[in-house]
């Protein structure tokens, strides 16, 4: 009897502990999935959460694989996919939540639907690092928001990893844009084309009356949480919209509700954690894919490697706040 195939994978096996590489059996897709040749594995915040057992809400029993973000290749097609053929160049959020098996091993079996293809000029550990920030960011700008030519739009944490990504957003949909970040990241921030305001330097009232003559901006997206989502309700204008992907505290609504404005949340895990809206994450990446062929949209990578044994100096890194861009873990050299 012909031996069941296997693959490498990180395994973590209790919270905050090491992961144990390990071979495990490899994945068949089913029905409406895609086998994926995982090549790069991005690391985000949330999966360091996950990792520490901070995140309940992304329902992760162990032991398990982590990683939310991939890009990879096409290895085999279940029953009925069609939108893909063997060897294609894919990229997708697929997995490391909700119990499904995430990209930190070599081989994934995932939903198709939450896929699309990578452009030509697009590197694969380029690829594997938008994910989570493209979909976060355009969820928020463009799903809820509307944003469009001729607004003013201001994003908290313009130099961060889903702030850099809306900066692009915005601006490839016509609006002017501004974002906060230190006095260290304004050269950054203003590669991207925006408008960088020190928030450490000025209060809210003093940019919203330099930049929008007192009026406030026609979108705001917070992607830092806590005071700053405070801050972005007095930021916004009259009958504006205010977005966040952080907005899990307890905040005064007064000040939005004066300006007779709106809210809306973004919570990028629903179709991993419901099977709702699987569809329209594939197609949000397509728009990013675009905007990659078009030159309206690049990913800040820090320059470090880490291989699949090296995942935990990649997660310490990132707690510890010393990443200058997204960090990925390569799982096929060259990829």
């Amino acid at each position: 009897m012909t031996p069941a195939p296997t693959m490498t994978a990180a395994v973590l096996d209790t919270h905050g502990s090491a992961f144990r590489i390990a071979s495990v059996p490899r994945p068949q897709p089913a029905a409406g999935q895609v086998l994926v040749r995982i090549h790069a594995s991005a690391v985000n915040p949330l999966d360091t959460k996950i990792h520490a057992g901070e995140a309940a809400h992304a329902r992760h029993p162990l032991p398990a694989v982590l990683g939310i973000d991939l890009a990879g290749t096409v290895a085999a097609l279940g029953a009925g996919v069609t939108a893909f053929g063997v060897g294609d160049r894919v990229f997708g959020m697929t997995g490391g939540v909700a119990g499904l098996q995430g990209s930190l091993a070599e081989y994934a079996a995932v939903d198709a639907a939450l896929l699309a293809p990578v452009p030509a000029g697009l590197a694969l550990r380029e690829a594997a690092a938008l994910p989570l920030v493209f979909i976060t960011a355009w969820e928020g700008l463009v799903d809820r928001a509307g944003v469009r030519a001729g607004q003013k739009v201001l994003v908290h944490g313009g130099a961060g990893g889903v702030g850099h990504i809306a900066i692009q957003v915005a601006r490839a949909r016509g609006a002017q844009v501004f974002a906060t970040g230190t006095a260290g990241q304004r050269a950054f921030i203003e590669s991207l084309g925006a408008t960088a305001i020190d928030y450490r330097a000025q209060a809210v009232p003093d940019y919203v009356a330099q930049h929008t003559a007192g009026q406030g901006f026609d979108v705001v997206y917070d992607t830092v949480g806590g005071a700053t989502l405070d801050a972005s309700f007095q930021a916004v204008r009259r009958f504006g919209h205010v977005v966040s992907c952080l907005g899990w505290g307890t905040h005064a609504l007064a000040p939005l509700s004066f300006r007779a404005a709106t809210y809306s949340g973004v919570f990028t895990l629903l179709p991993m954690l419901t099977g709702e809206g699987a569809a329209h994450h594939g197609e949000i990446l397509r728009e990013a894919a675009r905007m990659a062929a078009a030159g309206q949209l690049s990913v800040q990578l820090d320059d470090r490697r880490f291989s699949l044994d090296a995942v935990c100096e990649a997660y310490r890194v990132l707690k510890a706040g010393g990443a200058q861009g997204k960090l990925v873990v390569d799982l096929v050299v060259g990829g």
